[in-house]
């Protein structure tokens, strides 16, 4: 089989070196978009005088007959070939006769490459952006169920203050509701046509770009033509964000581990979430939750290696930029599993509600309540920090917690303690009262839950989910 661009060489490359270079393997996944981009383009031939009616009837037929023949899986396509753009243009003039060849009139693979990619990138971004939202879903399910469900909070994974179980899921919820809209704000550089810039200096056919690109739902097009063959920023910007998106997943992952381990005991997963071992038969191990957190140093992989591909390129397409899909791709699959993954890991996990009530009884946790009693009757707050300091470390020499300390213990350490103090010290109280914005009082937590749910709504009410 002849290469589509032969005619200027007098020898062909051996097989290996035809695989060495050869794309097909990988941007066949872009079989649909490819058949998609090139059907606009040929409406817009038609359109601009370039091609006769029957030729573009010709070409739509063969176009869409190919269409039906990916969707079945039917295409044999050839490493000789090189890639998706040389092997339909082979299949279609093989489906139509040489009518198939003017299908190339007044595009170069260069944009027609960068319009695969947009057109991809669009669809499994709003694809991703609903995964989120399901996510997101499941996480207010399980904050409705547990807002006045008590944990340690923890900084330094030292226990600090007890929180509203909610609340913990609920800084979740307002990460992945950043990267969504990270996401669509990303959408006005993906939905860019490059389509008509040609090699990269444009062409001399008299086409309209900007029809074409209508065809196709873009919502602008690229202003150069160099730009328009080279740019992989949207590329880029969709693996940074769906490197943040991974990071957040990675740390709630971490917690999840945490958690579900027997020294915390806080949580049990699905048996459908969890693995057990081939020697030890009582373990049951997070492995889902693991992955996710190994996967994301792949994602973060596949963003430095395009960066990298891309640092040095002069205008305006090089043969480097070939390896901007696959790390696309594989970011796409990865984001997608983790996300469906967590979904259902939070969905049914069990929360171990007697076991969190009993460690927010066991720790010093409530020692700020103390200092801010204090400052409320008056005292400077950095000497009633002091103060329980002092009674905090009482407790550790006796082995006991601020709780079981007595009325005259508190009033040897200051008079302007009361017998409200008992109430003060309570978790449930210290929580409950912290209805500041965005706290993790039971009422700021179910005001938040109510903002994020109508957010949830909304977003399912966009017809286009951009």
């Amino acid at each position: 089989m002849s290469k589509l661009w032969g005619g200027r060489f007098t020898k062909t490359a051996e097989e290996w070196v035809d695989e060495f270079g050869a794309s097909i393997s990988f941007d066949k996944e872009l079989v649909m978009e490819d058949i998609e981009g090139s059907l606009a383009h040929v409406k817009m031939l038609e359109h601009c005088g370039i091609l006769r009616k029957e030729e573009t009837d010709q070409i739509v037929g063969g176009l869409q007959a190919l269409k039906e023949k990916a969707k079945k899986e039917q295409l044999l396509f050839s490493v000789e070939m090189e890639d998706i753009h040389l092997n339909l243009e082979s299949l279609l003039i093989q489906e139509i006769g040489p009518v198939g060849g003017k299908l190339h009139t007044g595009r170069s693979r260069n944009d027609q490459v960068a319009t695969d990619m947009h057109l991809y990138l669009r669809s499994q971004i709003k694809e991703v952006q609903n995964q989120i939202i399901n996510l997101q879903k499941a996480i207010l399910s399980q904050a409705e169920d547990n807002i006045t469900t008590l944990i340690p909070g923890y900084t330094h994974l030292q226990r600090a203050q007890p929180i509203s179980f909610a609340h913990h899921m609920m800084a979740y919820f307002w990460m992945l509701e950043r990267d969504r809209q990270r996401f669509s704000e990303s959408m006005k550089r993906v939905n860019v046509s490059p389509l008509g810039a040609g090699a990269l200096a444009g062409t001399t056919f008299p086409i309209d770009r900007e029809y074409s690109a209508g065809l196709l739902g873009f919502e602008a097009i690229y202003e150069n033509s160099l730009d328009a063959v080279s740019d992989r920023d949207f590329i880029i910007e969709f693996l940074s964000n769906s490197s943040t998106l991974m990071m957040h997943l990675s740390r709630l992952a971490e917690e999840i581990i945490l958690w579900s381990s027997h020294e915390f005991h806080y949580i049990e997963l699905d048996d459908a979430f969890s693995t057990g071992s081939s020697i030890m038969p009582q373990k049951k191990n997070p492995d889902m939750a693991e992955l996710i957190r190994g996967k994301t140093g792949r994602v973060y992989g596949n963003l430095m290696g395009l960066l990298t591909v891309l640092k040095g390129l002069p205008l305006a397409y090089n043969k480097d930029m070939q390896e901007d899909k696959e790390g696309m791709f594989d970011t796409v699959r990865t984001v997608s599993g983790s996300l469906k993954i967590f979904e259902g890991m939070i969905k049914t996990m069990t929360v171990k509600k007697d076991v969190m009530e009993k460690t927010v009884q066991s720790d010093f946790s409530n020692a700020t309540e103390l200092a801010d009693y204090l400052a409320a009757k008056g005292m400077p707050f950095r000497e009633a920090h002091e103060v329980v300091g002092k009674l905090v470390l009482s407790c550790v020499k006796q082995q006991c917690y601020l709780a079981d300390l007595s009325m005259d213990q508190f009033k040897a350490a200051s008079e302007l303690f009361e017998e409200d103090i008992f109430n003060a010290l309570s978790p449930y109280e210290a929580v409950r009262r912290r209805n500041s914005a965005g706290g993790t009082g039971f009422d700021a937590v179910q005001l938040a839950i109510q903002k994020a749910k109508r957010i949830v709504e909304e977003y399912q009410q966009e017809p286009a989910h951009l």
